[in-house]
């Protein structure tokens, strides 16, 4: 037995919680490449057979591992019963298995929560029991490794996706159980584990080898000389594909010339037959010899929509198989199968075409010339690939799709001969008088009406009909089928012919028509739901127009999954809705994930609703769930793209609104800034220069004390005096604000008279009213308001303080008070330079200064005013005064009517 040497250090990766690096993902590889940090590394022992030795071959690598002191667990290796393996299984930690009434399975939870650097998976293509998360044991490696853990797993070469039709020409036995081709490409590392043939059959004669669920006569079919060089061949000729794949990477990556191919790209034709399947894997393995990319193709004719939900699933497969190998995949629309084809390969640049060789008897050849016929016919520079059936036997032959049974649709054949019984009814009377041949226009007319109302079939139904009916009716002799005159055999052909080319054209128009309405209809559903998401900018409006939307037009029930607080949590759904934790626990992993589960996937598939992740900008920002009637076995392939759009509108909108909160949230970040910088560049030259006066006047008393009279050092005091109260004024004004703009002020309202609050604010500025004349005009029957009476002297104070600054000395500042309805209205009146019109609204902002050259002070004053008198439930506002100055106004409300409510 040979194995290639493990990796010489495996590092472990750190722990994978975001979401944004989940989309970095494929959402059908289900894994990063290679190369990136925050993903697991995946090594596969690959052999060409059970029995080989793979996970043999897995323990040891792992016990070189547990030497070099890595964090390592077994979450399922199977010992195959001999004593040799269960010692060596007894050296590693092994994680519990999960216990079901199905039986026991890998618990890839338990698996998460001890989160190992590396951990153990025999089996990789096994089928996960009934009840597991996923439908497969590939997509449990899958979520370990977008963990960041480490996995050594062990694989045959039958198991791979793309060699399953060579494997079962190889061997005759289907093999059930596969792994997409895309998980080896993206491994980090393939072991190959070989063991000469001679010695595996010894093995198996010796019982060794068990393949538990398999017969004893199925063992001996597979395990032939034959059939395993063969696979072995497989096997290494895998390997050194790999080798040279890694070899002309390097060779890329460092600029080493070499005879490079020519970039190719392959296009593979698919339709409902189970054929398709073959021509998809065969294109994988063509595609992987050319280093090339490839796609498969799809045409949806006016009649796909006619399909059996078979047919359609038919389809869905085999495209979801082409995405599990790698490839994209495209739907078409067209009404020539084969010129759209080509079209489609011209425009993209398609060098070869995949195509099934046609199924037809070789007599239908010869009326109708095949798809793959038009497709030689057309193409100029494209290679064609037509590949046999090679089927064994008729029986296994894909049958032919079929219109509906006659049953179905009897009531439309009956209104079909009711139309031409009606034609015959309208030209009998006319038969005495008008040449027979022109009677052949009301069948015409009731052709084509059959066709517009009832379908390409019943309109046949109805051209054969009136060629029988003109016939009997109208050719002599009458009322029988034979004719007198040969001419009219040519009459009815002619009939026929162009009753059936209208009935044709017109039943392909209706069709068109049903799918223009249909998808009409699904335009127009995303077209209404953009429209209603673009007038809301909530996140909870945007989730309830979502779900109400979803349900008139789906007619399911909807729930949408958003994050709060660091956790997934349901935002809104439907009333009937089915909340359980099995649903919240399928939102949290499609979350984590950014895959769909549940219904019609093959992760949680017990559930009974659909999840799909809502993606923006390469991010999940949210899940959908959608439940769907329990008679309804499957989703057709235009609702899982309708689904897919509703949630790329919804999370688009709450995108827009996460950037809106954002740009919002940068906008208060700019304006914080800029009234710091403001703050910063008007508060420093206002407490800079009061600092300055004191320091110099106890500069002047420290050190000139001695050379200054007795009148001089009391007036240097008295100027210290002054700037320390005007340094205090600045900071209290500072911290006014800073308490206004936090919702800190505490607003205490008592009744108090109007007089008593100016006198006593008059009282507390002798040093900035002397020698200013202050005239008060206040009626003493006024009525008392309630106010806070310290913080409403403020707003005087300040108001005062302006007055002063911008009214010359010899001007006097008037004070009045007045009712005016429920309200007290008091003003402060100067003879000052006033306001420009246009700037009046603006006297209260921060930090607006009129004309202030010359005139000290921070901005904020009427700021802090204005927050005080409306946290009073009042008013206060600006205007000119006739003859010059500025009349500043504030209205409280009377003591009978306090304020709504008190900040």
């Amino acid at each position: 037995m040979w194995v290639s040497p493990p990796p010489a250090r495996i590092k472990r990766a750190p722990r994978f919680m975001s979401n944004q690096s989940d989309q970095q993902a494929s959402p059908i590889n289900g894994f990063q490449v290679d190369g990136q940090s925050d993903h697991g590394r995946l090594t596969i022992f690959l052999g060409y057979a059970a029995g080989v030795g793979k996970t043999r071959a897995m323990l040891e690598a792992a016990h070189q591992r547990l030497a070099d002191d890595l964090d390592l667990v077994i979450g399922h290796v199977e010992s195959h019963k001999l004593s040799e393996d269960r010692e060596r299984l007894a050296e590693f930690e092994q994680i519990p298995y999960r216990i079901s009434p199905a039986g026991a399975e890998m618990d890839i939870d338990a698996i998460l929560a001890r989160w190992p650097q590396i951990v153990l998976v025999d089996k990789l293509a096994h089928t996960n029991l009934p009840g597991s998360r996923h439908l497969r044991r590939y997509q449990d490696v899958l979520e370990l490794l977008n963990a960041g853990i480490d996995v050594y797993t062990t694989v045959d070469i039958q198991q791979i996706e793309s060699l399953n039709d060579i494997v079962v020409q190889i061997t005759g036995l289907t093999v059930t159980e596969t792994v997409p081709d895309h998980i080896l490409d993206n491994a980090h590392d393939i072991v190959i584990v070989d063991l000469p043939v001679d010695e595996l059959l010894l093995r198996l004669e010796a019982g060794k080898i068990q393949v538990p669920g398999t017969s004893e006569q199925t063992l001996r079919q597979f395990f032939r000389p034959g059939n395993l060089t063969a696979l072995r061949e497989m096997t290494l000729r895998r390997a050194a594909d790999r080798v040279d794949q890694q070899m002309r990477a390097y060779m890329h990556a460092h600029d080493i010339s070499g005879p490079w191919p020519a970039n190719e790209y392959l296009m593979v034709c698919v339709s409902v037959s189970p054929l398709g399947q073959r021509l998809v894997r065969t294109t994988r393995r063509l595609a992987r010899a050319l280093g090339a990319e490839w796609v498969a193709a799809y045409v949806e004719t006016p009649a796909h929509d006619k399909l059996p939900e078979a047919a359609q699933n038919q389809v869905t497969r085999t495209l979801k198989l082409a995405q599990e190998l790698g490839g994209k995949t495209i739907r078409l629309s067209g009404r020539d199968i084969a010129e759209t084809l080509i079209t489609y390969a011209n425009n993209q640049n398609v060098t070869k075409i995949v195509v099934g060789k046609p199924l037809w008897p070789w007599w239908r050849t010869l009326l109708r010339r095949s798809i793959v016929g038009q497709m030689v016919y057309l193409t100029q520079d494209l290679d064609l690939y037509i590949i046999s059936s090679k089927l064994k036997s008729a029986s296994k032959r894909p049958k032919r799709w079929r219109p509906p049974s006659l049953s179905v649709n009897f009531r439309s054949y009956l209104l079909s001969a009711a139309l031409v019984l009606l034609a015959t009814f309208i030209g009998l009377p006319l038969r005495p008088f008008v040449n027979p041949t022109n009677l052949v226009m009301p069948y015409l007319i009731a052709v084509m009406l059959a066709a517009v109302w009832f379908g390409r079939y019943p309109a046949i139904t109805a051209s054969l009909l009136g060629v029988i009916a003109f016939d009997v009716v109208f050719v002599p002799p009458y009322y029988t089928l034979a004719v007198d005159d040969g001419q009219y055999l040519l009459t009815f052909a002619g009939l026929l012919a162009v009753g059936l080319v209208i009935s044709t054209l017109a039943a392909q128009a209706r069709e068109h028509e049903l799918i223009v309405r249909h998808r009409e209809a699904h335009t127009t559903a995303l077209y209404e739901l953009s429209q209603k998401l673009s007038k809301v900018s909530e996140k909870a409006d945007i989730a309830r127009i979502a779900i109400s939307h979803i349900y008139t037009t789906i007619g399911s029930s909807v729930a949408l999954y958003l994050p709060q607080d660091g956790r997934l949590v349901l935002q809104a759904s439907s009333p009937d809705f089915p909340l359980d934790s099995g649903a919240m626990e399928a939102a949290e992993w499609v979350f984590r994930q950014g895959r769909p589960a549940g219904r019609y996937t093959t992760t949680l598939i017990s559930l009974a609703g659909h999840y799909l992740p809502l993606l923006a900008s390469g991010r999940v920002i949210g899940v959908m769930a959608i439940t769907f009637p329990p008679e309804q076995t499957s989703l057709a392939d235009d609702h899982r793209r309708l689904l897919r759009s509703l949630a790329t509108q919804i999370a688009l909108a709450m995108e827009k609104d996460q950037l809106a909160k954002r740009a919002q949230q940068a906008r208060l970040l700019e304006e914080t800034e800029k009234l710091q910088s403001a703050l910063l560049n008007s508060v420093s030259h206002d407490l800079r220069t009061p600092l300055a006066s004191i320091t110099g006047v106890l500069s002047s008393l420290r050190e000139d004390s001695d050379l200054l009279s007795e009148s001089a050092r009391q007036e240097l005091i008295y100027t210290a005096w002054e700037e320390s109260w005007r340094l205090n004024r600045l900071v209290a004004n500072l911290l006014d604000m800073t308490r206004l703009e936090s919702g800190a002020m505490k607003v205490k309202q008592q009744l108090n008279d109007v007089i008593d609050l100016v006198g006593a604010t008059l009282a507390n500025m002798p040093m900035q009213l002397k020698g200013r004349e202050v005239a008060v005009s206040i009626p003493e029957e006024l009525p008392p308001i309630t106010i806070d009476f310290v913080l409403m002297m403020q707003v005087l104070v300040n108001l005062l303080e302006n007055a002063v600054k911008y009214t010359p000395p010899e001007s006097a500042i008037e004070i009045d008070a007045y009712q005016a309805g429920n309200e007290i209205v008091i003003r402060v009146m100067d003879r000052g330079p006033g306001l420009p019109e246009e700037k009046l609204e603006a006297a209260f902002d921060k930090f607006f200064r009129g004309d202030a050259r010359g005139i000290s002070g921070t901005g904020l004053g009427l700021s802090i005013a204005k927050g005080i008198v409306e946290a009073h439930s009042g008013r206060i506002w600006v205007e000119n005064r006739a003859g010059g100055g500025a009349v500043f106004s504030l209205a409280l409300p009377l003591a009978g009517n306090p304020p709504a409510s008190a900040g």
